[in-house]
């Protein structure tokens, strides 16, 4: 990395130039056997469609989603999904938090999801929520972010070669707006 990352909010309208680049990300994660939702026989094109899926979702403001750059390349992501239902809209979840192999144990993940994290304040949102495959990086980020375990299931989602992992559920509480 040459620099502090650039972290940016990507629109509906921006979302298609970043799709190419969101998916080479997402292969190159799966590729390190993250377990973030596909196989290892995600296609270019498979995962580049996902990315292109979330339109709705960002025109309606359901997903927030950021991208963080060094120099013009895409280093990482990051999204914010708004639960919209009438007893739910205190709360969020993060999810797709990625940050390419080359740039990792620079703090950009970090950097990422405290961007989601004070725009769900920013929202009203005061419980966050999110999930990872027990013993990975992630994990221990998320315990040294502040977030706290809510329990681990066995076998819950496969990894990248198809095998049943288990995963832990976290939590996070954030202070409720004043204003």
């Amino acid at each position: 990395m040459t620099q502090a990352p650039t972290i940016t909010r990507l629109t509906p309208a921006s979302l298609p130039a970043a799709a190419p680049d969101l998916a080479a990300l997402l292969l190159d994660a799966v590729d390190d056997g993250a377990s973030v939702g596909f196989t290892s026989s995600l296609t270019s094109a498979q995962a580049e469609a996902w990315w292109r899926s979330l339109t709705p979702d960002l025109t309606d403001e359901r997903v927030a989603l950021w991208a963080a750059h060094d120099g013009g390349r895409l280093i990482g992501t990051v999204q914010l999904r708004l639960e919209t239902s009438p007893n739910g809209r205190h709360r969020a979840e993060i999810a797709k938090l990625l940050v390419h192999r080359a740039a990792r144990g620079h703090g950009v993940a970090r950097r990422l999801l405290a961007t989601a994290e004070a725009f769900a304040a920013e929202s009203g949102r005061t419980l966050l929520m999110l999930d990872t495959q027990t013993g990975s990086a992630a994990e221990s980020l998320y315990r040294t972010a502040g977030w706290s375990v809510l329990g681990t299931l066995p076998d819950y989602a496969a990894d990248p070669s198809g095998a049943l992992r288990p995963t832990t559920f976290f939590h996070k509480s954030l202070p409720v707006a004043s204003g």
